[in-house]
């Protein structure tokens, strides 16, 4: 066992010098392949009469009709074309080329090209030196916290439209959310308790339904079992509190029930109206529960006073969370915006500031929005409604577009009401780009863009949303040389059916320019040798 495994470290290397050796090499066989090529044909020349076969050719070439050149390239249009439609339809999708994503995984490799595994890359910081990017936090999926009720939000919305608003994969971390949640004690599971750990996965609603119901008929007091009846049977707000206010009788000295119960409590009475009622309770429940900022009630709390426009209030609690040792969001970010923008811009004009330039309150305005637009570019185009909004995920990608999705989704009421704040945003925001042109490698006041974002956003996100994507994707190569392909062969099918002679005779000359430097090659290669050497070196 030992040998083996000591001698494999050896074919290993064996293996990987035979790599380097092969991509060492690889320029330079391109060009020995030429030569030798060019050898054969000249060695072979008189052998094979070569020189006879391409008369023949050249008189059969001749008395092919038009006709045949006309199907040749208009089925080369059309295989162009299909392959063209391939194409763009798998970058839309996927966000990539095929044929460029097949050859990066399976030609790479044998050219010696490096894994993309193994280069993660330094990428500069704030201030400029280089250090590693945080992948692994930076493409986390948080839990939304202004997450929609299933029974009483999204499935009307499907019931209205036919359009499913949840992804399976947002569900099903959903699904996951609620077992850690709700049963994370494995060791003392009651009867009821294992059929709702199962209920949270099942996935169909009414099967989950029906998995509550049973819950209850063994213990009419399982409190998750009336979380789940209120978050997808009942169909109206008033329902899902009367539900949540049953399961928080019986929710005990059970805290993760008891902050779930309470959050969705209050986020009942703000949809209800009852906005301070709502405010109390989440004040209430940062005070009771100070180490849960993890589940970033302090998002709800801000929005609740927006919508109290209790701007003091709001800047009291920006002033705790917008901090530099605490993970920032697209919520903080762009309140702190809308607050210094709102001072100013009922007042901005575009055409004076151009011409007396910003004041220090329009400047600190104009930094806060690019501030917010370099965490999230993809806000502005929902607040400015150049994009259509849906319904939010229940799971965000920070920094993503699902992120924005529920920003804008909440908060664009806000931005309505706080005069000219939008015209600011309008005339502002673009100039964030000015600033870091290259995104996925330098930041300005943030880490470098993550450019995973469009992957997950495509998870969370319903198929029927376009999904916002930054920085903007050139299209691939492929795309643009199948497209050029397609064109030029169907304009040489059109030309070559309405001009038949001046096509053959451009065909013929431009075929004549291709084959004369393999002329000239031979001609020079009779000048510099002896006729009879080949025929004296083949009997020695």
């Amino acid at each position: 066992m030992e040998d083996s495994i000591g001698s494999n470290p050896q074919s290993l290397g064996f293996t990987e010098k035979l790599k380097s050796w092969l991509s060492w090499s690889w320029t330079y066989v391109c060009f020995v392949w030429f030569g030798m090529v060019l050898i054969m044909i000249y060695v072979l020349w008189s052998p094979l009469k070569l020189q006879e076969t391409l008369t023949s050719a050249s008189v059969f070439l001749n008395t092919l009709t038009p006709k045949f050149y006309v199907a040749l390239t208009g089925t080369s249009s059309l295989i162009s074309g299909l392959i063209l439609i391939f194409e763009w339809w798998y970058f839309r999708k996927y966000g990539t080329s095929f044929i460029e994503q097949v050859s990066v995984s399976h030609l790479r490799p044998l050219l010696g090209g490096v894994e993309s595994s193994s280069t993660t890359g330094l990428f500069s910081s704030v201030n400029g030196e280089a250090e590693p990017r945080p992948s692994v936090s930076e493409c986390k999926v948080w839990r939304n916290p202004l997450n929609l009720f299933r029974g009483a939000e999204y499935n009307r919305y499907t019931w209205v439209t036919g359009k499913e608003p949840l992804t399976y994969y947002d569900m099903n971390l959903s699904a996951q959310d609620h077992q850690t949640f709700f049963t994370a004690d494995t060791q003392q599971l009651r009867p009821e308790d294992a059929v709702m750990q199962k209920a949270w996965r099942e996935r169909n609603p009414q099967a989950r339904i029906r998995a509550a119901y049973q819950a209850i008929e063994m213990n009419h007091e399982c409190s998750a079992a009336y979380v789940l009846l209120a978050e997808e049977e009942a169909t109206t707000i008033t329902e899902a509190e009367r539900l949540f206010k049953k399961a928080l009788s019986f929710a005990g000295k059970d805290i993760n029930l008891l902050v779930y119960i309470k959050r969705r409590l209050a986020m009942c009475a703000r949809k209800l109206g009852r906005i301070k009622e709502a405010v109390k309770m989440m004040r209430d429940l940062m005070k009771e529960f100070p180490l849960l900022g993890m589940l970033n009630i302090h998002e709800n709390l801000l929005e609740a006073l927006l919508e109290l426009q209790a701007y003091a209030d709001v800047q009291a609690v920006l002033a705790k969370y917008d901090d530099i040792s605490l993970p920032k969001s697209a919520t903080i970010c762009y309140t702190s915006a809308l607050l210094k923008a709102r001072a100013v811009s009922d007042k901005f004009s575009p055409e004076a500031a151009s011409r007396r330039g910003l004041s220090t309150a329009e400047m600190n305005a104009v930094e806060a929005i690019h501030r917010a637009v370099e965490f999230n570019p993809h806000v502005p185009k929902y607040l400015l409604e150049m994009k259509s909004l849906i319904l939010p995920p229940e799971h965000i990608l920070k920094r993503g577009d699902s992120e924005a999705v529920a920003y804008a989704f909440f908060h664009l009421q806000h931005w309505k009401r706080a005069e000219g704040a939008l015209n600011l945003l309008h005339c502002t925001w673009e100039g964030t780009f000015r600033i870091i042109p290259y995104p996925l490698e330098k930041g300005h006041l943030f880490y470098p863009y993550p450019g995973c974002t469009e992957t997950a956003d495509r998870e969370l996100l319903p198929s029927f949303h376009e999904v916002s994507v930054y920085p903007k994707k050139e299209l691939p190569f492929f795309i643009l040389f199948t497209a050029g392909l397609c064109s030029f062969t169907a304009m040489l099918a059109m030309l070559t059916h309405q001009f038949p002679e001046l096509m053959g005779v451009f065909a013929k000359a431009f075929f004549s320019t291709l084959f004369a430097p393999l002329g000239f090659f031979a001609d020079k290669m009779e000048s510099f040798m002896p006729s009879s050497f080949w025929h004296q070196l083949t009997r020695i």
